[in-house]
């Protein structure tokens, strides 16, 4: 690496430092040597467990639900990356294991709106469930994987995939809805 580069590094990794120091202070849960790039947003931060050496770059979202909850929302394993706008939108609970790699602009859900004649969205209530993924993933861009999904270790999701059932470990999947290959 050149000086000039590690000279333009440091803002940036002083300032990740700073973000993740601010949000531990605030009640987050976070291993060693995670790095947490600018331009997202987290919050009801005690809701949400961070192993070590994870790195979450532009624009990602760690979003439990916004109440009161004593338990953790939002698991975390080691070694993760999350690209750039990654959306993480917790209710009950989503679980990642460790060494899983996220493309840029994913969301994950683990709930759905309910509807039906003369509700107004605004007043339906939620269906709450469960997202887990394994271990070693590989999420593509621009994947959606919703409410109840559980990904085994090792699955590939193909980029704009809509994942709406679980399958095991070592599963390449892709497509509206997804399935396997």
């Amino acid at each position: 690496m050149t000086f000039e580069a590690f000279i333009l590094r440091i803002p940036r990794g002083l300032a990740s430092r700073v973000r993740l120091a601010a949000y531990r202070a605030l009640g987050m849960r976070t291993g060693r040597r995670n790095r947490m790039e600018g331009g997202g947003r987290c919050r009801r931060l005690s809701q949400i467990e961070i192993g070590s050496y994870n790195a979450f770059t532009q624009g990602c979202w760690l979003w439990p639900e916004d109440t009161d909850h004593e338990g953790i929302r939002i698991r975390i394993g080691n070694g993760n990356y999350f690209n750039r706008n990654v959306m993480l939108d917790a209710c009950g609970l989503i679980e990642i294991g460790d060494e899983n790699m996220f493309g840029p602009d994913i969301y994950i859900t683990d709930s759905n709106h309910t509807f039906g004649p003369g509700i107004s969205p605004t007043n339906a209530p939620m269906q709450v469930g469960h997202v887990k993924i394994g271990h070693r993933c590989w999420i593509g861009a621009k994947a959606v994987i919703l409410k109840d999904v559980e990904l085994g270790d090792g699955c590939v999701v193909g980029a704009g995939a809509v994942v709406t059932k679980s399958y095991p470990a070592g599963s390449i999947i892709a497509g509206i809805p997804a399935r396997p290959l």
